[in-house]
């Protein structure tokens, strides 16, 4: 006997993608999260042109353009004093989706819970305490503590998107590989000034910079600074830190004023990538920072996220049954489209990342040949900004690799024509 069709733990983007995805298919859906309302921060503001395109397929987009959007035609790696470096233009994208859409997280949370069916409950705070199983080891369930009470909640499935911390994925004995980074990013948002219609990614001597606009003449900075600085007390004197800040970065300086005014607000994000190599067991399935995360700076993990729920509820549409061997089945499919496919994401995310923020040695060196040599080289510009906005997906070769180093020259480096804009790279 089962009290739901579906539970799903963590009213995050991952878990509330889930349940609109999943409560599409008319299943019977309990979110379950153990905050009594949801926590902003600086994370999911940058939807790729693949998220836009399942947003738009849920009916979600007008909800999301209600609640502020700011759409964006270019990905641009600048230096310190603005001079383009490297362009990634999204207008030459194949498709009808061919923008980024800039947005704030809770407005992403508010467009998912607002489209959620009838068939879509969510109940805050509760506290998941482990995965329930059968005498045959499948996951059947979820004990919680909620006002105080211990309770069983019985499931055909169990959606773990309860984060990169997830006791159900420590339940389902499921290994997650943790990859720290080398620094740390400080977050600010910063009011009333308006920034250009791109991400804008600084290369500066100490790591990246990067910018992009928010709704209502807002945007948000992030800075690379070393864990020791945070540890040691380097930031003590911010608005110090602050002037040093501006003072290397000439680019910056429209937002000096708001910057200054912001201090007091800002983050302290611990990068890191994570990877698990199963996404499933019996009856369970993981989806979004429960299984994986890659580095802010390829803006990938909410949009990873949204696509582990579409391709879920696909996979359950395609089995056309909700029993346990059909359901499985589901499961095991799933698993096995999206662990290559976040394979690409996390291997397309991390060299970005490296080519951005590394600070010395033979890794700055060769981080900024490869930028220059695939500047130049319009095709290997096409691929990669493809493979970032997740809608024209071809790994770069071994004989990419080569262009990009400058070892080999591209004879197929030709730009070809673009395709044409489609009312601003979405569709009617």
């Amino acid at each position: 006997m089962t009290d739901f069709d579906v539970v799903v733990c963590g009213a995050g983007a991952g878990g509330l993608a889930a349940a609109h995805a999943l409560g599409r298919l008319g299943l019977s859906v309990l979110v379950l999260d153990r905050r009594a309302s949801p926590a902003k921060v600086a994370k999911g503001e940058l939807l790729q042109p693949e998220s836009v395109r399942i947003l738009d397929n849920w009916d979600s987009l007008p909800m999301l353009r209600a609640g502020g959007t700011v759409a964006v035609d270019r990905l641009a790696i600048r230096d310190p004093a603005g001079a383009m470096l490297l362009p990634l233009d999204y207008t030459a994208l194949p498709g009808a989706y061919r923008q980024i859409l800039c947005t704030e997280y809770p407005n992403l949370l508010r467009a998912l819970v607002d489209g959620l069916g009838p068939t879509v409950r969510v109940r805050r705070p509760v506290l998941v305490e482990g995965a329930l199983r059968d005498r045959q080891g499948r996951v059947t369930g979820v004990r919680v503590t909620e006002a105080g009470r211990q309770r069983d909640i019985r499931a055909r499935l169990v959606v773990a998107a309860d984060g990169m911390s997830s006791r159900l994925r420590k339940a389902a004995g499921l290994v997650m590989r943790r990859r720290p980074y080398d620094h740390r990013l400080l977050a600010f948002e910063i009011g009333g000034v308006r920034v250009a219609n791109e991400v804008c990614a600084y290369l500066t001597d100490r790591g990246l910079r990067l910018v992009y606009p928010l709704p209502g003449n807002r945007c948000r900075l992030y800075v690379q600074v070393r864990p020791d600085e945070l540890r040691e007390g380097g930031l003590a004197d911010l608005p110090g830190w602050a002037e040093r800040l501006l003072a290397a970065m000439p680019a910056l300086a429209p937002l000096a004023d708001p910057l200054r005014a912001s201090l007091g607000r800002r983050q302290a994000l611990t990068i890191c990538r994570l990877h698990t190599p199963r996404l499933t067991v019996p009856g369970l399935a993981l989806v979004g920072e429960a299984a994986h995360a890659v580095h802010p700076m390829a803006a990938q993990g909410i949009n990873s996220s949204l696509a582990d729920a579409q391709t879920l509820a696909d996979r359950i549409a395609a089995a056309g049954d909700t029993g346990a061997d059909a359901l499985d089945r589901a499961l095991r499919e799933y698993q096995r489209l999206r662990l290559q496919r976040l394979d690409h994401t996390a291997t397309v995310s991390h060299n970005a990342a490296r080519m951005l923020t590394s600070t010395g040695g033979p890794a700055r060196l060769l981080g900024r040949r490869m930028m220059r040599h695939t500047a130049a080289n319009p095709r290997l510009l096409r691929l990669t900004a493809g493979n970032l906005a997740g809608v024209d997906l071809r790994p770069l070769t071994t004989m990419d690799r080569l262009y990009q180093l400058g070892i080999l020259t591209d004879r197929h480096a030709d730009p070809v024509p673009a395709h044409p804009a489609k009312n601003g790279g979405e569709p009617n």
